[in-house]
């Protein structure tokens, strides 16, 4: 009779405490009653009303802290050696891939947000020797506090405009990427302020009105850490960033989407979306931008509904009492007592840092291995493309062929280069992504070497690295030089640039 009770008991508390699980309302975020303006777009103008949280997105100017992989420490992220300039972690290669792409100018490691307005008006890609920047207004989206207000004034044609004429608008501080964009200024409740994001989820089904807090804590994150591409005036307003979502968040599935939305008429590619033609392999070529969400939100954390601002922003007290969100976005790395151990309490710091660092090796060695493999494939191309010995009679369709491949390889690379986790958020899809990128670019370099009946495979036997040498240095101004156009056979492929000097220095014109 006893057990009988017992039992009893058991279960009543087992259905007691299994309602009270599955009834636990949603949180809600406080809301509060500022004196801003709606149309606020200084970040000090915050300051004021919540100090705590100011002070912690005025740590985002630390830019001299590394994890083991990545960090904010602003270096060169081809070059390999010593921090500041170079890093123990580098890509040698990335000035080959993005030849004859801005890309290939600079590219830096990204440093904290606060530094968002300046390093974009310092970054070589855009045009600073010129009243055209190269680049259209578009760059500005995730960049400044500033993007309401221009979409409001502007709406779709601010897209095109010319990227200069806003320099001078700009206090490098103030305006950096922060508190309008995630946040009402009015009442500080979470919003989306990203037209992208918004028509994006649209088109896929999400409803963002009736989206729940823990969702809007990932969701303010991909308004900016996505993958995106300028938008062909053919298909709507021009340079307007599109997420290309519609068939999925994998690369898979974004390579199957880019194979439209493009007004190219090029045999074996017609209407297929081209960032650009990388001059060395001539091949249609596609530029991955950073897909943070696309890779967390299958990835073992996404999944079991972990939010981006779980990790990366912790709760923390600063005044002895008060709990918030940290506003220094960074990793969690730097901080795994308030981030990791809130669920992984069982477990030692350390011990779940290595754990990071062991899926960011396999990962990282893979990256290494796709990006020289994508180098052989682009070379291949350029060697049987210029080969005079006997071809197949079907050279040119192999040669489509081999170009679709090189293609789609350095993709999957890139896909995986350019999200800023290398490989943890999403490991299994970013080693999986790896190597496919390998065979993809191994299946150009054998079609190259078919369509020439093999005749080039000599040449491309041995070390990739004395085959095509990284290039270490190239620049706009560099480009002005034929000497060091002359001094890589691959720059050999790119034009010689006028002579000019600087008209742009950060936020200022310095020569009319």
């Amino acid at each position: 009779m006893n057990n009988y009770i017992y039992w009893i008991v058991m279960l009543v508390l087992f259905f007691f405490f299994a309602a009270g699980c599955t009834e636990i309302p949603e949180p809600k975020t406080p809301s509060y009653e500022t004196t801003l303006d709606a149309s606020e777009e200084k970040n000090s103008a915050f300051k004021e009303f919540f100090p705590i949280h100011y002070q912690t997105y005025l740590q985002n100017d630390d830019d001299s802290q590394m994890t083991e992989y990545g960090g904010s420490v602003p270096h060169e992220k081809h070059l390999c050696g010593d921090l500041p300039q170079a890093y123990k972690y580098c890509q040698p290669y990335l000035k080959n891939l993005w030849t004859g792409y801005p890309f290939s100018y600079e590219y830096n490691r990204a440093r904290g947000h606060t530094y968002a307005v300046h390093d974009l008006l310092d970054i070589d890609r855009l045009n600073r020797y010129s009243e055209q920047a190269g680049l259209p207004s578009t760059c500005w989206n995730c960049k400044t506090n500033k993007m309401p207000g221009y979409i409001e004034k502007y709406g779709d044609e601010f897209w095109a405009m010319e990227f200069h004429q806003f320099r001078e608008e700009h206090d490098l501080e103030d305006h950096s990427i922060g508190c309008n964009i995630c946040h009402d200024p009015e009442t500080m409740d979470l919003r989306i302020t990203s037209v992208p994001l918004r028509e994006a989820f649209q088109k896929i089904g999400i409803d963002l009105e009736n989206a729940t807090r823990n969702e809007m804590r990932s969701y303010v994150c991909a308004q900016c850490h996505v993958e995106y591409y300028f938008q062909d005036p053919k298909f709507g307003p021009a340079a307007k960033p599109i997420f290309p979502w519609t068939e999925g968040f994998n690369p898979q599935e974004q390579y199957e989407y880019y194979k439209g939305f493009g007004s190219t008429t090029r045999e074996g590619f017609e209407g297929w979306f081209i960032d650009w033609t990388h001059p060395v392999s001539d091949t249609p070529m596609i530029k991955i931008q950073h897909p943070e969400f696309e890779m967390w939100h299958d990835g073992i954390h996404g999944a079991a509904g972990v939010s981006c601002a779980d990790c990366h922003m912790p709760y923390v007290r600063l005044d002895g009492k008060k709990k918030i969100s940290s506003h220094r976005w960074t990793s969690p790395l730097k901080h795994i007592e308030q981030s990791c151990l809130q669920c992984h309490a069982d477990k030692q710091p350390d011990y779940l840092k290595e754990r990071v660092i062991y899926s960011q090796e396999r990962t990282w060695e893979q990256l290494l291995t796709a990006q020289e493999v994508s180098v052989k494939a682009h070379e291949a191309v350029r060697l049987a493309s210029e080969y005079q010995g006997e071809k197949r009679d079907d050279f040119d369709q192999l040669m489509i062929q081999a170009r679709e491949r090189i293609r789609k390889g350095q993709m999957f690379w890139d896909w995986v280069s350019a999200e800023n986790s290398a490989g943890f958020h999403n490991t299994a899809k970013a080693i999986e992504t790896l190597a496919k990128s390998q065979q993809y670019s191994q299946q150009a370099v054998n079609l190259a070497m078919q369509a020439t009946n093999y005749g080039i495979a000599p040449d491309l036997e041995g070390d990739i690295y004395e085959i095509v040498p990284p290039i270490k240095e190239h620049s706009r101004k560099l480009q002005m030089s034929q000497e060091h156009l002359d001094s890589h056979k691959w720059l050999q492929y790119l034009p010689k640039f006028e002579e000019a000097e600087l008209i742009w220095d950060l936020n200022k014109r310095v020569r009319n």
